[in-house]
This record gives C-alpha cells, structure tokens and sequence, in this order.
C-alpha cells in the first residue's frame, strides 16, 4: 500500500488564525493572508498543557472550599459552596437542580481534569494505545469547554434576577471567581494541547525508513 503524503513533506502548514495552506519552502514566518506566526505544530503542547492543568488543579481547591454566592433574604443573610448548594437542593427535594448543579460544577471538571491528564500522559510516553479513541476524547473535551461556564452564568442570572425583587439580594463571592478561573485554565489547556501528538510514529504499510518508532 502506498503511503500517503504528509503536510510536512510537502512543506505546506496551515494557518492557526485564518486556516490557509502555507507553502513553507518560501522561508514565510507569517501566513501571506492574516499574517499570523506559522508553526508546524503547537509550541511546547505538553509543557503548556501540564501548566495550565496544574494550575486548574491548584484553583479547584478553592473553588469548592469558599463560598460561591451570598444569599440574603429578610434580613439574614448565608453563604454557600458550590457542594453546599447540591446539598440545600437535595435536602429541599429539587434533586432535578441538585444534580444538575453537580454535573456541570463537580462532574464535568472531574472529567475534564482526568481526560486532559490521560492525553497528556499517553501523549509524553508516545503510546499507541488506542489512538482513535484518544483523538474522539479530545474532541469531546474540546465540546464540553463551551458548555462549562454555566456555573458563573447561572450565579450571574439569579443574581441579576433576585436584586430586581427588593425582598433580598444575592451577591457572588470568591469561589465563583476561582471556579472560572479553572473553567479558562482547563480551556486553555485542551487549546494548548496538539492533537497530532496522538498520531506521531504511527505504523504504517510501506513506512519509509525514517519512520518513527517508540
């Protein structure tokens, strides 16, 4: 079977910022359309990927230590966590609310966190275990970005909503803000991530001899 060209034989990238192909044999630094830097591949992926998932890591914590939204009616005012208010909502029997609050506030990161990890890792030891269903992980990690400030929106709407009534008031606390601060960190390190690394040294039929190998 022959074996399919590469972009990087063909000395041809694309653009991270317009998608252009960029024929690199003319020594260009910047697409010749938007004029963004090229790179062959993403700048130190596993470096900047471990960095900005430690640093979710390290703002989780208090995340879900402090309290994310203070709520004040009649005069008594009380502070909530992010598992405190899974907790109120249970006990009170909307354990619809409840799950959903922990989903999008516990599960999700969870997931996101050991998806990131595992890619990372596979991705540093070079495996070839399954590939397809790693390259499959990393697009759902990258869909479930979008969805994983909901959250600071919802605590922003009620917030919103309950100072328009007079009979109280609901004001965010420093929790809301680690919690986003993991949501962009988490982001940036799905972003930071190269996708390609998956695929690297791949067997193929008919390799060449500069084929790679573990």
């Amino acid at each position: 079977m022959t074996v399919p060209v590469l972009a990087d034989d063909l000395q041809v990238c694309l653009c991270h910022g317009c998608g252009q192909a960029c024929d690199l044999r003319e020594d260009a630094c910047h697409c010749q359309r938007c004029g963004a830097p090229l790179h062959r591949r993403k700048v130190n992926p596993i470096a900047r990927g471990w960095a900005f998932l430690c640093a979710a890591l390290i703002f989780y914590v208090p995340a879900n230590a402090l309290p994310v939204m203070n709520t004040e009616m009649l005069g008594q005012g009380t502070d909530s966590t992010i598992v405190g208010g899974v907790l109120e909502f249970w006990e009170a029997g909307a354990w619809d609310i409840a799950l959903i609050i922990f989903i999008a506030s516990i599960g999700v990161p969870a997931i996101k966190f050991f998806s990131l990890g595992l890619l990372l890792v596979t991705a540093q030891r070079r495996s070839t275990w399954a590939r397809r269903q790693r390259s499959q992980l990393f697009r759902c990690v990258e869909l479930i970005g979008y969805w994983s400030m909901l959250d600071v929106m919802v605590v922003a709407l009620v917030a919103a909503l309950v100072q328009l009534r007079g009979l109280g008031t609901i004001e965010p606390r420093p929790g809301i803000l680690f919690f986003g601060l993991v949501v962009v960190l988490t982001m940036f390190s799905a972003m930071s991530f190269d996708p390609r690394l998956i695929w690297d040294g791949e067997p193929q039929d008919g390799e060449r001899s500069d084929g790679a190998a573990d």
